[in-house]
């Protein structure tokens, strides 16, 4: 058995990884069995990752230029400059993320939750499939944020 010093100088035994002898993968570290594939994440939530980093702050506005379609690229050109989910403590994080799938399959509504801390804030976006097959987004709202503005309601004349 060979042993290791600690940072405080006390010996320790040192343990193979894996486990116990006869418990780790054969193979060299790191690799997968033959056949094997890494699961690939559902584009609704590679589209709220990629929302999320826009809306932090940590990539700019222009990243979405080939991934948006119509008025997404400039809801989010409205939206980010503000940077509305940076934080100055912990980073945000995608905690969840939802779609409804249209009947043909052309478009998907999707909604997520990202944490920041304590604070939970939603955003919804909607994915459109391209004759290309590939997604992009098409619209962004954050916590209302995106739509378009509304048209203020006439105002009814008073009585004098």
């Amino acid at each position: 058995m060979t042993t290791t010093l600690t940072t405080t100088g006390t010996p320790r035994p040192r343990r193979a990884p894996g486990g116990p002898a006869g418990t780790r993968p054969r193979g060299p570290a790191g690799t997968r069995p033959r056949g094997a594939r890494p699961r690939a994440l559902p584009p609704h939530t590679v589209f709220a990752e990629r929302l999320l980093a826009v809306l932090s702050g940590e990539r700019p506005v222009h990243w979405m230029l080939g991934h948006t379609v119509g008025e997404a690229y400039e809801q989010l050109v409205r939206i980010a400059p503000g940077t509305p989910l940076r934080s100055l403590g912990p980073r945000p994080v995608l905690r969840r993320c939802s779609v409804q799938v249209d009947e043909d399959r052309s478009a998907v509504e999707a909604f997520a939750s990202i944490a920041t801390g304590a604070r939970v804030r939603a955003m919804a976006f909607r994915l459109e499939r391209g004759e290309d097959l590939r997604w992009r987004c098409a619209a962004v709202e954050l916590d209302g944020l995106g739509a378009p503005p509304r048209p203020a309601a006439p105002s009814a004349p008073r009585p004098a």
